[in-house]
């Protein structure tokens, strides 16, 4: 049944600050954030996220609203509501006012539909509109106008909605974006920032804006594919699944809950479900599969204090030949190769492997925006070997030139698995 207004009472969110402390507060009484961005697949994941100690997530878009808005209010959650407004990464042109005042008006009544809804957090008015690249594919200005739009829909929500904040999510946290935000949509409530590994400047960049707003870390989570080496033909080498999810536990546990600053009002980890951006694995707490991988633990021991009785694989390293990936692995057309994981399971139970072979991404998207993945392709397994601690297959490289990347799941049963990856290059 849709969601209607007459038969709800809203909850009353605010921001209060108390010595030089920021926090959130609903209906009077305080609240700690423990979220993730969910990508709606199905009502699992959200019952994944309950059982985690999750409490909170936030979104992108409006697709799914009821069901998760349904979902939500049955397990006692609460949404950071995403409404997608235009991009000038995409070709939204906030010169052209009839467009800009059609948004307008297609955000507010948004805002008007779900205001009343009781596990509405807050809303997320844009994600990221300062990203813009140039020709040179290097970061430029956006137009001030996306920042003003911005700031007469956070006006409206001041007006129309004032049980719940307002706010839109910066990537990276630059102080110049900061001063921008600040100048064009003063009234913004908090400061909403998207970091990865660059989460641990956001301290210093708080400190040097130094603004009377409190901060919220909308997205954060395993390194980025731009923060990472590459190889010589300019493919990024993916962390393997427990070396990405002890670095971004680490990340939230020194910036994020031992903050100093006494700004950062909550944080939403990146991604609750599973997307295509350069791999299948990067940046999904679960597989396509809707297994569970060891960022999902990691969470779980800060949000509950221990980790679930069964944890995922442990992929800790992979090679081919004895090579890592920054070391540029080349194969000649239809080689025998072998390829090394180092992977254990914390409750010895006997894990399975499967091994996918595929070519790499043909284009590369940029802000997270939709990706192709690359087909699957045949692989000759030629003989494995089974180790505690490790794992090594021989396969023949593929007969055609060109670029390629190997990918070992490590299933441990009870929903969990262990990732690894490698890119290699196939010559003549």
């Amino acid at each position: 049944m849709p969601f209607t207004n007459s038969i709800q009472t809203p909850s009353v969110v605010k921001v209060v600050k108390q010595n030089n402390q920021y926090s959130l507060t609903i209906n009077g009484q305080p609240y700690e954030v423990r979220g993730v961005g969910l990508g709606y697949t199905n009502d699992e994941d959200i019952v994944a996220l309950k059982e985690a100690g999750g409490n909170t997530f936030r979104t992108w878009e409006l697709t799914h609203i009821e069901q998760e808005l349904a979902m939500a209010k049955k397990l006692g959650l609460m949404i950071a509501v995403g409404i997608p407004t235009g991009k000038e990464l995409l070709g939204f042109d906030y010169n052209d006012k009839e467009a800009v005042a059609e948004q307008f008006k297609r955000v507010t009544n948004v805002i008007e539909k779900y205001k009343h809804h009781p596990n509405v957090l807050l809303w997320v008015i844009n994600n990221e509109p300062n990203l813009l690249f140039d020709e040179k594919e290097k970061l430029k200005e956006v137009n001030p106008k996306v920042y003003a739009a911005m700031g007469d829909i956070i006006d409206y929500i001041h007006k129309s909605d004032p049980n719940h904040p307002a706010t839109f999510s910066l990537a990276g946290a630059n102080p110049k974006d900061i001063a921008q935000v600040l100048k064009y949509a003063p009234n913004i409530d908090i400061l909403s920032v998207q970091s990865y590994g660059g989460l641990v400047t956001l301290p210093d960049s708080i400190t040097q804006s130094n603004v009377d707003k409190p901060y919220m870390v909308t997205e954060f989570g395993p390194l980025g594919h731009w923060e990472l080496p590459t190889t010589e033909w300019g493919r990024e080498i993916e962390e393997p699944s427990a070396v990405k999810a002890s670095g971004m536990a680490k990340r939230m546990q020194e910036i994020i809950l031992d903050d100093k600053t006494g700004k950062i009002i909550g944080s939403f980890a990146f991604f609750w479900g599973q997307k295509q951006e350069r791999t299948p694995t990067w940046y999904g707490m679960f597989n396509e599969s809707g297994e569970q991988t060891a960022n999902i633990d990691e969470l779980t021991r800060i949000w509950t204090g221990q980790y679930p009785i069964n944890r995922a694989p442990l992929s800790e390293a992979i090679s081919i030949n004895n090579t890592q990936a920054i070391e540029n692995i080349r194969l000649k057309s239809g080689q025998t190769a072998t390829v090394k994981v180092q992977v254990t399971d914390l409750e010895g139970d006997l894990l399975t492997h499967e091994w996918v072979l595929m070519r790499e991404v043909e284009t590369r998207s940029q802000g997270g925006h939709f990706e192709a993945k690359p087909a699957v392709l045949g692989l000759k397994v030629i003989k494995s070997d089974f180790r505690p601690e490790y794992v090594e297959m021989t396969f023949n490289a593929p007969r055609e030139v060109g670029e390629y990347r190997l990918f070992n799941y490590a299933h441990g049963g009870n929903n969990k698995v262990g990732n690894a990856n490698i890119p290699f290059m196939v010559e003549n």
